[in-house]
């Protein structure tokens, strides 16, 4: 799925992508050509009733030679009656890499949205879709995209893997896209805007550079769970030997956590102790960490006692741990009295666990909680109500194929092979534009980006002061996948349509 970023990049950061086979391939035959859904339908939005357009296809892909390489499915919703040269366009996709977009077209800002426990087991279908009143049809023209390979879209012809499946690859194919979706569907000058979660920011991030390499400006990016950074966005569970970035940028997602679950002695607002948090580890922690066997006994005592506050975790355990808790460990341990550990990809689910000593979770709480509701109501939505008429099987993921069999994602970007750092891209994005607006959003209970590591890579971009102020910060009670809690959705969606409008106005 989209989530698994860091587990993903662990294994491949020293694992090359596999070349193509010795001698040329014949291309492979071009399958049929399933005709896009095109439907209509009616939103009614603060009393407003909207029409829009719903179209559910494809758009081929092709190489220097004008050979096919790659059916990239789409579902794209249009408002009705409105001007395509002023009429904004936002492209939204997942990430993984290896996600669909299933993800952000069932539950975020579509016209529709598939209902999921609030932190809570779904439950069996079946499930309910509803109108969603938190779309952003009425600020723009909303375009989901699929990757290569994933959804209903096939690598054909030409096309190999190789072709796609690496930071740069991806980034040039989504490129592709869109410069054929304006093409197509006569948008040249429409406002432009990039939607992207999880790896999907980094995706944007080389995307909006490699746009505006091809002179394709854009007016906007949302960033939403960023993953910017591999140098500070995880830990790998091993704390020996330095590395000490993913305890301190992971801290205040611990704290969130634990007040989430009662576990703290505290019981206020959750912002004023995740700024006390944020402070202490960016000052005191980060120093003790950085002292390693020379920090003096009553300063690790200090620091144990401060973290049994902000965590809620034993001083034993974390004395045990030598100040350093890898988030997976956190997840069990935080409600190991209970046999139930929390989530990681949003924190506030919960599940029992069958070998309670275990260090880290079998499988993620928030993976058994909404999976089946998303896959069930995206097959339903998009092949009965869309009309979308394919034998093919809808690829909710495609990690088995980009995983296994000796191929790997290539993590290749910029001049280190070794290190995924993508905020040199955005920087420059900025810089050239200086018209580009980012809002980054995340949510506290988020194990996957971290929220504190985000604005960590967001205050390293070294931008100017003026250009600095382009970027625009949303934090939500909730996880990576923010649109999960109502309430979470409803801010976000009013913290957009003001970005929005902000991002459109001209002086």
């Amino acid at each position: 799925m989209h989530r698994n970023i860091a587990t993903v990049l662990l294994f491949a950061v020293t694992a090359l992508s596999l070349g193509s086979p010795a001698g040329a391939a014949k291309p492979k035959p071009v399958p049929a050509l399933t005709p896009d859904a095109v439907t209509h339908h009616r939103i009614v939005l603060t009393g407003r009733t909207l029409a829009y357009t719903a179209r559910a296809g494809t758009i081929t892909l092709r190489n220097g030679d004008d050979q096919p390489t790659a059916r990239v499915f789409y579902t794209a919703y249009t408002l009705d009656g409105t001007n395509p040269s002023s009429r904004a366009l936002t492209f939204l996709y997942n990430g993984g890499p290896g996600s669909s977009t299933m993800w952000l077209r069932m539950g975020s800002f579509g016209p529709v949205r598939v209902v999921t426990g609030d932190g809570s087991l779904t439950g069996p279908p079946p499930y309910r879709l509803v109108a969603n009143r938190d779309t952003l049809l009425d600020k723009t023209d909303l375009v989901f995209i699929d990757m290569p390979g994933s959804g209903f879209g096939r690598i054909i012809g030409a096309g190999t893997r190789d072709d796609f499946w690496g930071v740069d690859q991806d980034a040039d194919a989504f490129a592709q896209f869109i410069q054929r979706y304006l093409t197509q569907f006569g948008r040249w000058n429409s406002p432009r805007f990039l939607f992207g979660e999880s790896y999907g920011t980094t995706r944007s991030s080389v995307l909006a550079k490699v746009l505006q390499d091809r002179g394709i400006g854009l007016n906007g990016v949302v960033l939403l769970s960023s993953f910017l950074n591999s140098n500070i966005d995880y830990n790998d569970g091993a704390p020996i030997g330095g590395g000490d970035w993913g305890y301190v940028l992971y801290l205040p997602t611990e704290t969130a956590t634990a007040w989430y679950h009662h576990r703290l002695d505290y019981t206020g607002p959750l912002p004023p102790l995740l700024s006390e948090v944020e402070n202490f580890a960016l000052t005191e922690y980060l120093d003790a960490l950085g002292q390693g066997a020379q920090l003096a006994p009553d300063r690790f005592n200090d620091v144990v006692a401060k973290l049994h506050r902000y965590t809620g975790l034993s001083e034993q355990y974390i004395r045990n741990s030598n100040l350093r808790v890898p988030y997976d460990r956190f997840e069990n341990e935080l409600l190991r009295e209970s046999g139930r550990t929390v989530g990681r990809i949003d924190s506030r689910f919960e599940t029992y666990v069958l070998d309670r000593p275990e260090v880290s979770p079998d499988w993620d709480a928030t993976d058994a909680a909404i999976d089946s509701a998303f896959v069930s109501t995206s097959n339903y939505y998009l092949r009965e109500l869309l009309g979308y008429h394919t034998p093919l099987l809808y690829r909710s993921d495609i990690y088995g194929l980009i995983y296994g069999d000796g191929q790997s994602w290539d993590f290749k970007h910029g001049l280190n092979a070794q290190i995924l750092n993508v905020t040199p891209d955005l920087a420059q994005a900025m810089t050239y534009n200086p018209n580009l607006k980012v809002f980054s959003a995340n949510g506290y209970f988020d194990f996957a980006t971290p929220f504190f590591a985000t604005v960590y890579a967001l205050d390293h971009l070294y931008l100017a002061p003026a250009l600095r102020r382009n970027i625009t910060f949303g934090f939500y009670e909730s996880g990576h996948m923010v649109y999960l809690h109502p309430a979470s959705l409803a801010r976000f969606h009013d913290d957009l349509e003001r970005w929005y409008a902000e991002a459109l106005r001209h002086d």
